[in-house]
């Protein structure tokens, strides 16, 4: 959805005493971690467009904001807990809540889930919009992915997502993806619905810093 013997510390800490520098934990404890994405949708009949998402982590707080991914034209942004568990099989959670506005504007609970293990990874995103305005409007979104990594630069797996920001004959849109990595950069591709409707390709690129 966080992770991040003893002569060296006793050497940091006489080093810092000496130099009045902060110590090396101090420092973690005050680093932020960014991730900036972008997913550009070539949706079939329809207006194809791009949904950026910028990240921000400070130890348990997670700070997010989104455009066009609850609708077309519209934002959200989002406060949220960091929580994980486990060593060799890591479980990562973040509860969060978001405020949603523009074509669809509305209060929506949500969260991030993931189970690792290995070169294995299975995640989902989910929230639930409370439309304001119509509440006949509500809506569970849910990106879901099951991802395999045989190394650290490749990675391949299953996707499945329900959404409102394009329009598509299937509820439930499922696919595969297939993905490179190298050091801080991340390109994905997916391709939805291929073998029941016309397929929608999602290019996902996302930098972490």
């Amino acid at each position: 959805m966080v992770m991040f013997g003893a002569c060296a510390l006793f050497a940091g800490q006489l080093c810092a005493q000496a130099t009045n520098e902060v110590p090396s934990e101090d420092k973690d404890e005050k680093e932020w971690s960014f991730s900036f994405a972008t997913s550009g949708y070539i949706v079939p009949d329809d207006r194809s467009y791009a949904s950026p998402t910028f990240t921000a982590d400070h130890q348990w707080l997670h700070l997010e904001a989104r455009y066009n991914y609850e609708d077309q034209e519209t934002g959200s942004l989002w406060a949220g807990y960091n929580l994980s568990a486990g060593s060799k099989l890591v479980f990562e959670a973040t509860p969060m809540l978001g405020a949603v506005f523009g074509n669809t504007s509305g209060i929506a609970p949500g969260g991030r889930l993931s189970l690792t293990y290995k070169s294995i990874r299975l995640s989902s995103e989910i929230e639930y919009v409370f439309d304001i305005a119509d509440k006949h409007q509500n809506f569970l979104y849910s990106w879901n992915e099951l991802v395999y990594s045989p190394t650290d630069w490749f990675h391949a797996g299953l996707v499945a997502q329900r959404t409102r920001a394009y329009h598509t004959n299937l509820s439930l849109q499922r696919g595969v993806s297939v993905g490179f990595s190298h050091k801080k950069v991340d390109f994905t591709t997916y391709i939805l619905n291929a073998g029941w409707t016309e397929p929608a390709v999602v290019l996902g690129l996302t930098f972490n810093f």
